[in-house]
């Protein structure tokens, strides 16, 4: 009984970050990051989830060997990270439409000062990542696969 409460448990966990970050998907912030943790959660229960996973690994692995992949590659990746992080903080500080914003009012920094946290944050964590590759890339440690 415990094991299926348990293994119930892990479902619906697996299931609601899945359903979160497809619904957070469109706004700037952790909507990628919330889909790909509900798919490792459900990976542990069922295997269909865990080949996707395995495939979203072999992905990120290889997109990351290409980040950095020469100095001017991971400079790069560092700054785009830099960047998305740095820009989720004009959500947080949410300032006025410009008069110079020609589209619709609601276009402006949509999703309010949570979409800039969770952009900051995952902004943080990409950049994390990126070091971390470059450090692998540096060391020749083989994390990074071949």
């Amino acid at each position: 009984m415990r094991t299926r409460l348990r293994r119930a448990g892990w479902s619906a966990l697996g299931w609601t970050l899945l359903a979160v970050g497809v619904v957070l998907f469109p706004l700037p912030g952790p909507g990628l990051l919330l889909m790909v943790a509900g798919l490792a959660v459900l990976a542990e229960q069922h295997a269909w989830a865990a080949r996707r996973v395995d495939a979203l690994r072999d992905r990120a692995l290889a997109g990351a060997r290409r980040g950095v992949s020469t100095h001017a590659r991971a400079a790069l990746s560092l700054t785009v990270c830099a960047a998305l992080a740095a820009s989720g903080l004009l959500w947080v500080w949410a300032p006025d439409q410009p008069s110079w914003w020609v589209l619709p009012a609601w276009t402006w920094l949509p999703g309010g000062p949570w979409t800039g946290v969770g952009q900051v944050v995952s902004g943080l964590l990409t950049l994390a990542l990126v070091g971390w590759a470059y450090a692998c890339r540096l060391t020749r440690s083989g994390m990074l696969g071949s």
